[in-house]
C-alpha cells in the first residue's frame, strides 16, 4: 500500500500529525500542508492519490482549494475533514466536487474505511455501461449519446451511473441519497431533484431513454 500518497491539508499541527501517523501505520504515504497555498503546490507537483481537506485554512478557504484541484484534476479523490457540520457547508463542499465529507470528531476506523472506498472506486478497471445508445465509460467517467458527449461533474456522473445500473427500476430519493452522498447527509434536502435537473439538461439522451419522475415514489430511467 506504500504506493498510495495521501495529502493532508490541515492547519492544526497536532491533528495533521495524528492523521499522518495513523495513515503511516496503515501503510499509506502521507504529506501534510498547513495552509491552502502549500496544499495546492503539493497537489499539483506530487503524485497525490487522495486529499484529506480541512475547510478552514489560514490563508484561504478549503473550498477554494477544492475548486482549483478540481479544475486541474477532476478525478483526484477529495475527502473533506472539518468541524463545520451544518448542512450548508456539506452541500457546498459536495456541490463543488468533494467525494466525501466527514465531520470532526470522527472515528479513525471510519476515516480509513472511507479512504479505502474512494481508492477502490478510483482504481476500478475500465467498465462500460449502456442504456440504449447512451454509453458510460466508468474509467474515463464520460457519458456519450447520439448528440455528443456530456460534460458532467463527478457527482452528476455518479448519479447517472446509479440510474444506468438500475434501468426501468423506480429509485426513491432516499435510496439515491444514501448511495451517492455520504452518511449523515440531510435526506430531506432537495439535492436529488436539483441534480436530476442537471442530468436532464446536460446528457445527450437517446430518443428511447427517458429519465422520468414517478410521482410520490422517485425517479426511473426508462429504456425502450
Amino acid at each position: 500500500m506504500t504506493d498510495v500518497l495521501i495529502l493532508v491539508a490541515e492547519d492544526e499541527p497536532l491533528i495533521a500529525s495524528f492523521l499522518c501517523t495513523g495513515l503511516a501505520d496503515e501503510g499509506y504515504a502521507c504529506i501534510a500542508a498547513g495552509d491552502a497555498e502549500t496544499a495546492l503546490a503539493l497537489a499539483f507537483t506530487e503524485p497525490v492519490d487522495l486529499v484529506l481537506l480541512d475547510l478552514i485554512l489560514p490563508d484561504r478557504s478549503g473550498l477554494d482549494v477544492l475548486r482549483l484541484v478540481r479544475e486541474r484534476d477532476p478525478r483526484l479523490p477529495v475527502l473533506i475533514l472539518t468541524a463545520k457540520d451544518d448542512v450548508h457547508s456539506k452541500v457546498s463542499g459536495l456541490d463543488q466536487g468533494a467525494d466525501d465529507y466527514l465531520t470532526k470528531p470522527f472515528a479513525f476506523e471510519e476515516l480509513l474505511a472511507r479512504i479505502r472506498a474512494l481508492l477502490r472506486r478510483e482504481r476500478a478497471s475500465a467498465v462500460v455501461l449502456r442504456a440504449g445508445e447512451l454509453v458510460l465509460d466508468l474509467k474515463e467517467r464520460s457519458a456519450r449519446g447520439p448528440g455528443g458527449q456530456a460534460a458532467l461533474s463527478m457527482r452528476e456522473f455518479d448519479l447517472l451511473e446509479v440510474f444506468v445500473r438500475h434501468p426501468n427500476e423506480i429509485l426513491s430519493r432516499a435510496r439515491i441519497t444514501s448511495t451517492i452522498w455520504p452518511r449523515g447527509f440531510d435526506m430531506e434536502s432537495n439535492v436529488v431533484d436539483v441534480y436530476v435537473g442537471y442530468l436532464r439538461r446536460k446528457v445527450p439522451w437517446p430518443p428511447d431513454v427517458l429519465l422520468e419522475t414517478v410521482r410520490g415514489a422517485g425517479y426511473r430511467l426508462k429504456i425502450g
